[in-house]
């Protein structure tokens, strides 16, 4: 029997699950909501950001995913909360017509401007790139740009900053099966080099990679895939080429996530650890903290939501103070933020991928 689907017959999901919060993990500093009411009723795909003047947020928020009403909304963190959401940017193309934004990307610059990358177009199959800049923190942006053809900047996560200062994003498409690409920036999104796509949309249907850095130099992305598993691919030349994508042991249930290389080496993942399942097409009702030393072992690190509802699309990046900032979608209503000390975390093995404490189904439970 092949070995993905050995692993599959092994993994774990949480079939049943309260209808509650998961308890607070150790480590767990804090989880609060960005905001309690908004003018829209729906909002999706957050992204957080340190800047020199503290944490900003950003998501897209409308009446629905796809509805033209709907912009990119930015809050930031100050000494009483977060502040009230402002919509920074829409998918206005004049009087008569506007497409609905998405995936809203924020990354700082290094002694340099707050950069926001979204994207504009009626679905994911035919939107381009946009990009707006704060020179002040995120209080005002500049006029939006298109990003050139076929660029679509950062698709959903952030990008990291190469040791010789470029800006290597993880990027991809869906019109033509799900594909990874990566784009590289020299000059704050002016111009631009485009690499791939690392897959043929055939074997993997992949997108929205996240980055890691290890310390012998090389890369790794993380992506979402429409098989049932975390796909990786490698890097050794500063991203410029890339293994071919390969099942982890972590399931992935179509569902979007992110991961950060922290300041002691390790890796930490955010992630749905749940399968598809017949009449729940999303299975993003558990969301999950992992960490690994290698990008290829992982270890159960907390629980952020066990309950019923979409738990969704993280952002996570780890502040100057080592602290690790936690944005998601909570049940489409509004913006989570979490707050992790990572050296408070316990860490439980996962055999085979195997969640510790949930139940274990196989693949005719999907």
């Amino acid at each position: 029997m092949p070995l993905r689907t050995n692993l599959l017959l092994a993994v774990v999901f949480a079939s049943t699950v309260a209808a509650r919060a998961a308890d607070p993990a150790p480590g767990v500093l804090s989880s609060q909501f960005i905001y309690e009411t908004a003018p829209y009723p729906e909002c999706h795909a957050s992204t957080i950001v340190e800047t020199p003047g503290g944490m900003v947020a950003a998501w897209f928020g409308g009446t629905e995913e796809k509805h033209p009403d709907v912009g990119i909304w930015v809050s930031k963190l100050g000494s009483d909360g977060w502040s009230t959401p402002v919509e920074v940017a829409d998918g206005v193309q004049h009087s008569t017509l506007r497409y609905p934004c998405w995936n809203p990307v924020l990354q700082q610059i290094e002694a340099g401007p707050l950069l926001l990358f979204y994207k504009v177009g009626p679905n994911p199959d035919d939107w381009w790139g946009m990009l707006t800049v704060s020179e002040d923190g995120g209080d005002t942006w500049s006029w939006p740009r298109r990003l050139p053809h076929t660029i679509d900047g950062p698709v959903r996560n952030k990008a990291i900053t190469l040791p010789d200062g470029l800006l290597l994003c993880g990027s991809s498409t869906e019109h033509d099966g799900w594909r990874v690409h990566f784009e590289i920036t020299r000059d704050q999104g002016r111009t631009w080099d485009r690499i791939g796509p690392i897959n043929d949309g055939r074997e993997w249907n992949a997108i929205q990679p996240t980055i890691l850095t290890h310390k012998d130099g090389s890369l790794q992305a993380l992506c979402r895939t429409q098989e049932g598993w975390v796909a990786s691919t490698r890097s050794t030349d500063q991203g410029r080429t890339w293994s071919p994508l390969a099942a982890t042991v972590l399931p992935n249930p179509n569902s979007g996530i992110d991961a950060v290389t922290l300041a002691d080496g390790r890796h930490l993942l955010v992630y749905n650890h749940t399968l598809r399942r017949a009449g729940r097409p999303h299975s993003r009702e558990l969301l999950n903290v992992a960490i690994s030393d290698d990008g290829e072992s992982w270890r159960a690190a907390a629980i952020l939501e066990n309950q019923r509802g979409e738990y969704s699309y993280p952002a996570v990046i780890q502040a100057n103070d080592g602290r690790v900032h936690i944005t998601y979608t909570w049940d489409r209503k509004k913006i989570r933020h979490v707050v992790v000390n990572p050296e408070l975390l316990e860490l439980r093995e996962m055999p085979d991928g195997r969640w510790p404490g949930l139940p274990q189904a196989g693949v005719a439970d999907q």
